[in-house]
């Protein structure tokens, strides 16, 4: 028990941390901090007063952003107990996977959360960036990880395969 769960939260922390890193990047080329990614990432709980409560919501912005990034390992995990093609195709099902997670964050979770509603819509090279970040560093890191490190167990394989 251990040992899968510290395999699903070191995939989880280096998913969140290869996600993180896009959006400092991306966001630092546009001129923005990484402390004001990290209070964008909090205002989704604590809204817009995120912005003024300086390291101390750019804290609970990385507390958060792991906190989702390894949410979404666990949900992978356990669904690729039950369904073996997660991890006999983990490019695929990586890449569906992270399309499915940018797809729920930006049509449920986001628009349900405190943040900043923008005043316009995105530029394309925004959308692309975020697509691909949470296709790639999440979706495809967590699948291909989950299906290098964290083996079927043998019982619940052969319970699977006999039904």
């Amino acid at each position: 028990m251990r040992t899968r769960f510290v395999t699903v939260l070191s995939i989880g922390l280096i998913a969140g941390t290869l996600d993180l890193s896009d959006a400092i990047i991306y966001s630092h080329i546009r001129g923005v901090t990484a402390l004001r990614v990290c209070q964008y990432i909090a205002s989704g709980l604590i809204g817009m007063k995120s912005f003024s409560m300086g390291a101390e919501s750019g804290g609970l912005g990385v507390v958060l952003h792991y906190f989702i990034a390894t949410s979404w390992t666990v949900t992978f995990y356990v669904a690729s107990r039950r369904l073996m093609i997660l991890t006999r195709r983990p490019i695929l099902s990586g890449l569906a996977y992270g399309l499915a997670v940018y797809l729920f964050m930006n049509l449920v979770i986001v628009p349900l959360s405190g943040v900043p509603h923008p005043k316009g819509f995105p530029s394309m090279i925004s959308r692309i960036n975020g697509v691909l970040a949470v296709m790639l560093c999440i979706g495809l890191t967590i699948s291909i990880l989950v299906s290098k490190w964290a083996k079927p167990d043998r019982a619940i394989a052969a319970t699977i395969s006999t039904s």
